[in-house]
């Protein structure tokens, strides 16, 4: 065999090297990205422990046993989460056409001003939905567990409000998270992603 033949013969090899290689870290790629998208399984989960305004724990388990929107946000927020209470409370109205009920449980993200009975009163104009406080270090908990964005945010007068994910999270009879409805999402296509919920 020449060297012209031999210098050939291992760039060839190395190029055959080179694409298992490729073929390998795309494989553990798609592997590694797989488990962040499918949430299915994961989100909700976690060993947070709070208390809800019926005076019942509000843990993973509180997601079983029958279909459930779980929200976050405060009770001095300015527009989304009157908002989305409106939102379930039109949604309530039209389940119990279809003889439904929907678990809503609103989670704090301001656990310092929000106690359970300021939870309480909060949540009391919205028939079937459930305030859930507790203390920072559990609601920090529930915020990874759920995945959710929450930040405090100063303001010029010494007070405080805070940003925070504004999504209401549908979980199914299982407990297995089932699709998000976006802050002001279009009616129809929110209540369709509800009943979706419970035909499955």
């Amino acid at each position: 065999m020449t060297r012209g033949m031999k210098v050939a013969g291992a760039g060839l090899w190395a190029l055959v090297g080179l694409a298992l290689v490729v073929v390998v870290w795309m494989q553990l790629a798609r592997a590694d990205s797989a488990d962040p998208l499918d949430l299915t399984g994961t989100l909700g989960q976690g060993d947070y422990a709070l208390t809800t305004t019926t005076g019942e724990p509000f843990t993973a388990e509180t997601l079983k046993g029958a279909p459930s929107a779980v929200f976050f946000g405060f009770t001095h927020c300015p527009e989304v989460c009157p908002t989305t209470l409106g939102d379930v409370a039109t949604w309530q109205d039209h389940l119990a056409k279809d003889g439904l009920a929907l678990r809503v449980f609103f989670v704090t993200v301001d656990p310092e001003r929000d106690t359970v009975d300021t939870m309480r009163d909060y949540v009391s104009v919205v028939p079937g939905v459930v305030g859930v406080s507790g203390p920072r270090d559990q609601i920090d908990k529930a915020e990874d567990a759920f995945r959710i964005y929450a930040r405090r945010v100063p303001l010029d007068d010494g007070g405080y409000t805070m940003d925070h994910s504004a999504s209401v999270l549908l979980f199914d009879a299982q407990g297995r998270f089932f699709e998000p409805i976006g802050f002001k999402e279009d009616y129809d296509r929110a209540l369709a992603k509800i009943r979706r919920m419970f035909a499955g």
